[in-house]
């Protein structure tokens, strides 16, 4: 039948509704990284120029986001996921090695993605502080996933023969708050010293957990 129209396919330009979804949301990440990250900072950016800085409309932005909010925390998520992948790729090229070289490889892999970029420290130590109880309760959440993570290496290491048998739950919670600390204040040029130097240090320091004066196999 002619002038007869067609079933909706949910296509434009060649990309499925899913996808001009997803890549709006990453636009609005992207921007946020940049907004919150660096200047003017979360607490002084607005909707409108957050839209703006993303290319995007306020409209479109309620579409993805209920509030500023969701935003910083759905880019909190990502920061440490981009971490915690770089860390989980570490830990498989790792396999085999000491317990030394093995934290070693799986520090420099840490800290290189979260040093690689100034926003992502800022994100995940400075913007994210006192937001709401929402967000805390976030924070405290993935900081648990990296302490849950130094436990199990820990008991791994344990097993092994190369580390002290006990529950190192507390250890891990202030290595972490130490590891957060560190990096913090050596990306903001408060430490002198390399990267290199840094992570020298934590290895140093989880050593000294996992192995301490007395320690035998």
């Amino acid at each position: 039948m002619v002038g007869r129209l067609k079933t909706p396919t949910g296509r434009y330009g060649g990309k499925s509704a899913e996808q001009r979804q997803a890549e709006r949301r990453g636009r609005f990440l992207d921007a946020a990284l940049q907004l919150f990250g660096d200047t003017p900072g979360y607490r002084a950016t607005t909707v409108a120029a957050l839209s703006e800085a993303a290319g995007l409309s306020t409209r479109q932005f309620y579409e993805e986001f209920r509030s500023l909010e969701d935003v910083l925390a759905a880019l909190h998520l990502q920061v440490n996921d981009w971490a915690e992948e770089a860390v989980l790729v570490a830990l498989k090229s790792a396999e085999g090695l000491s317990l030394a070289e093995r934290s070693t490889v799986i520090f420099q892999a840490y800290a290189a993605n979260v040093t690689v970029d100034p926003r992502r420290i800022r994100i995940t130590f400075v913007e994210i502080i006192g937001v709401s109880a929402r967000l805390e309760e976030q924070r405290l959440a993935r900081r648990a996933r990296w302490i849950n993570l130094i436990c199990a290496e820990a008991r791994a290491a344990a097993q092994r023969g190369e580390a002290a048998r006990r529950d190192y739950r507390i250890a891990a919670a202030a290595f972490i708050g130490s590891v957060n600390g560190l990096l913090h204040d050596w990306s903001a040029g408060w430490v002198d010293a390399t990267l290199d130097e840094v992570v020298e240090e934590l290895v140093r320091q989880l050593l000294g957990i996992m192995q301490p004066p007395g320690w035998k196999r």
